[in-house]
């Protein structure tokens, strides 16, 4: 009887890695902030910018005046009254299932 086996040499290549991991959280960060300029939390008022004028020698430009307002969250506490149900418990003596093993010895 001819005896056959696979004695070819597997290798796992991993691929991605670090790369693929920041490229993720950058994604995620960009949809962030996309999220939060949509629904208003932020918002952006750009005053006033200049590109630099390009001749043979560059002139430097100015970079744009923003005001970035943000929503303010607030966090803390009242006093009030509420209805809170009261549960009681006592002790009660009732039968419960049990699941065993026997053995098969006598």
């Amino acid at each position: 009887m001819a005896d056959y086996r696979d004695d070819t040499d597997r290798t796992t290549v991993r691929r991605g890695g670090a790369g693929r991991t920041i490229l993720i959280l950058l994604a995620i960060a960009a949809i962030i902030v996309a999220i939060l300029f949509a629904t208003g939390f932020w918002s952006a008022d750009v005053k006033e910018g200049a590109l630099p004028k390009v001749d043979v020698s560059a002139k430097g430009g100015a970079l744009p005046d923003v005001d970035v307002n943000s929503k303010e969250v607030v966090v803390g506490t009242k006093s009030t009254t509420v209805d809170v149900p009261k549960v009681k418990t006592e002790k009660e003596q009732i039968d419960v299932p049990v699941v065993g093993v026997t053995d098969d010895k006598k």
